[in-house]
């Protein structure tokens, strides 16, 4: 459980759930519901009001803090594309020990090499004109998938991508899920979005209300149960069809 300090209400209460190794674990509800907080209590940016965040039986408390933050490569929704080379917003500190190579095949993995590879400069070229003439500014999408890029390239154990696709329209989402859940078919990854896109790739799905996990299981078990999460699965499908922007 957890409630921010010098606040009485509590954002979380009694969530408990395991995430096991190399497990997609997709996060769904509706915007305020505590889908970020319970990431920023996993990556110990705040600590637990009451109970445990444990990591192989061990209290997330007791390890350092740095080598903690290693298990972690995070995409929020409110990521910064800096005023950088395409490779440095790749590798950002590990840009002098990252090789040309291995960013050129993350860029391909992320599917920005194409793009990228139409500038004057490739990932040689400047993101925005603060500091070079020929600067490039990339569409919305495109920065997404640089951040995701990111991600990749910090190579971490654990990816969490909470809802930087949010600026999306559904068919740009689906798109991009369906290429980042095949990049981290070997790593533990959780996906969190108010659309239920993400859903359909995940061994398991974690239901937000008001602060809590409602509904817990596989997306056919939860279809089966036919509660809230079928609804709004229904509903959001029904519009997307409706749009003819994606079929789920």
């Amino acid at each position: 459980s957890f409630k921010y300090p010098r606040q009485e209400r509590y954002v979380l209460k009694n969530v408990s759930l395991k995430i096991q190794a190399g497990e997609k674990l997709s996060i769904v509800g509706e915007n305020g519901a505590g889908k970020t907080t319970f990431i920023k209590l996993l990556l110990r940016l705040y600590d637990v009001t009451e109970g445990k965040i444990l990591l192989d039986g061990v209290d997330i408390r007791h390890y350092a803090y740095s080598d903690y933050l290693k298990l972690f490569s995070t995409v929020f929704q409110d990521f910064k594309i800096y005023a950088f080379t395409v490779y440095e917003n790749i590798a950002l500190a590990q840009t002098d020990k990252t090789s040309k190579e291995k960013l050129d095949e993350i860029l391909e993995k992320g599917g920005l090499a194409e793009k990228i590879s139409q500038l004057k400069n490739g990932g040689y070229t400047y993101m925005f004109r603060e500091f070079a003439e020929y600067g490039v500014e990339l569409s919305g999408g495109e920065q997404q998938k640089l951040a995701l890029c990111r991600a990749l390239c910090k190579d971490a154990p654990i990816v969490i991508l909470d809802e930087p696709t949010a600026g999306l329209s559904p068919l740009a989402e689906h798109e991009i899920y369906s290429k980042f859940h095949e990049m981290v078919k070997n790593k533990t990854a959780i996906f969190i979005s108010h659309r239920l896109t993400s859903s359909l790739f995940c061994d398991k799905i974690a239901l937000f209300s008001d602060g809590r996990i409602i509904e817990y299981g596989a997306h056919q078990e939860l279809m089966e149960l036919n509660g809230s999460y079928a609804e709004i699965f229904k509903l959001q499908a029904k519009y997307y069809l409706d749009e003819g922007e994606v079929a789920l």
